[in-house]
């Protein structure tokens, strides 16, 4: 499990909990942090530099670029303004955020340009399909590590044909937004699974989630409670009976349908 940080240092009177949220979520092994140039416009970006700048070697740093910035001419300095909010000289996964009108044979080529120079050390994408996928790999993408995707309970379109694709091509798949940003936390059959397991709904909801070998979730948290909240449902064990539960509550959907994004 990681630590998101979307909509994170866009409010001061919330930056000195962010911060220690950040920390707290490091301290408890949370090592990898996600970000983007999009988010607050590089305000997150700048937060963690400020939380955990001293702890650069401990981490796993992963940030995204905009669509427009992934050519040969932009992405590199896109890279560039980000090392520079994060106060680091290379990222540990640097991700496209979401396909727009580059072509991804370009894309690729920029990444691996990155990769050569030692400004990141891994290459990724956010928010592609299948037919995006087989694409990527078609204009020569084998170094993609990732699919960094929309996934939680409500949102499970990626099990009939994208997360098969990803295990069969032996890459990970790292699940954003994995509690629905906090809006599951009602659902009846969660409320119950929780009572019975000692839990809260949303870590009910988080533990469904990290149930995949090879999935990796970053929740978003802005308090040291919820971080601690956050960690505690990767122990959590569903039996057969509560994930037959969630199933019937939570059904995926029968046929394909387009990838969902935020």
């Amino acid at each position: 499990m990681g630590q998101g940080t979307w909509k994170m240092g866009e409010r001061a009177e919330r930056r000195s909990d962010e911060i220690a949220a950040l920390i707290a979520g490091v301290e408890l092994g949370m090592t990898l942090v996600d970000t983007a140039e999009m988010y607050g416009d590089g305000a997150a970006e700048t937060l963690i530099c400020e939380a955990l700048g001293d702890r650069r070697d401990q981490l796993f740093l992963v940030s995204k670029a905009y669509p427009q910035n992934a050519s040969r001419a932009r992405l590199s300095r896109a890279c560039e303004a980000s090392l520079r909010r994060l106060g680091t000289d290379r990222l540990d996964l640097y991700l496209l955020h979401w396909r727009g009108s580059v072509p991804l044979a370009e894309t690729i080529e920029a990444m691996e340009a990155l990769k050569s120079a030692g400004k990141i050390r891994y290459w990724g994408v956010s928010n592609l399909d299948t037919d995006d996928m087989d694409e990527l790999v078609a204009a020569g993408g084998d170094g993609c590590v990732t699919d960094q995707v929309l996934y939680n309970l409500v949102r499970r379109g990626p099990e009939l044909e994208l997360l098969p694709w990803l295990v069969a091509h032996e890459m990970p798949v790292m699940a954003y937004s994995p509690v629905e940003q906090g809006r599951l936390s009602n659902h009846p059959s969660l409320v119950k699974i929780a009572a019975e397991v000692g839990a809260t709904p949303a870590q009910v909801a988080l533990s469904w989630t990290l149930r995949h070998d090879g999935l990796i979730a970053i929740p978003k948290a802005s308090s040291i409670a919820h971080v601690r909240e956050n960690r505690a449902a990767a122990d959590i064990v569903l039996s057969d009976a509560d994930l037959a539960t969630l199933d019937a509550a939570f059904p995926r959907p029968r046929d394909r349908r387009p990838l969902e994004m935020l």
